[in-house]
């Protein structure tokens, strides 16, 4: 396969990951599609931060442009993946009861320094009152955002790759 045919083809992968990369983090600040949320100031602070917006879509939609963008694309996915695992890893921000702790019921994020995985008992993701699903929701849309920036790397690399080798090799034009 030519270099310039391979291009166009991981470039428009990376295209439609950045896409559903957008997606998924403009979801993440509307927990069960409820604005109401987000107007309040109620979304967790990696949502906000938004790697999927800048990182996962915006920088990866460069790699199509050129191999020396890639590198951005490949920076960006990668800064949209790991902020996407401590997201994952902090669990929501959510009105939950903190009476255990003499504090009554506030926002916070009550998996953050328990001392098991919320991951892994789904019996603990009752904890969160308030919005309806909170926990559901962003172990889903982090999980999507890790799976599209883990992909994304893959392609922007080999994008990367490829242009290293178009430079050396020639972009098959007129073959």
């Amino acid at each position: 396969m030519c270099v310039g045919k391979c291009s166009r083809i991981v470039g428009l992968c990376l295209l439609v990951l950045g896409t559903l990369s957008v997606a998924a983090n403009i979801l993440l600040l509307f927990p069960g599609g409820a604005l109401k949320y987000l107007v309040e100031g109620h979304i967790s602070k990696l949502a906000k931060v938004m790697p999927g917006v800048w990182g996962g879509g915006i920088a990866v939609s460069t790699a199509f442009i050129s191999a020396v963008l890639s590198k951005l694309a490949l920076l960006g996915a990668a800064a949209c993946f790991v902020l996407s695992g401590v997201g994952l890893t902090n669990g929501p921000l959510c009105l939950y009861n903190a009476s255990e702790h003499g504090r009554g019921t506030l926002w916070d994020y009550p998996f953050l320094d328990a001392s098991e995985n919320y991951l892994y008992d789904h019996r603990t993701w009752s904890v969160c009152l308030e919005p309806e699903g909170v926990v559901a929701w962003n172990v889903v849309l982090f999980s999507l955002l890790l799976l599209i920036s883990a992909a994304e790397m893959v392609l922007a690399s080999l994008q990367i790759l490829n242009g290293c080798l178009g430079c050396l090799c020639g972009f098959c034009e007129g073959k």
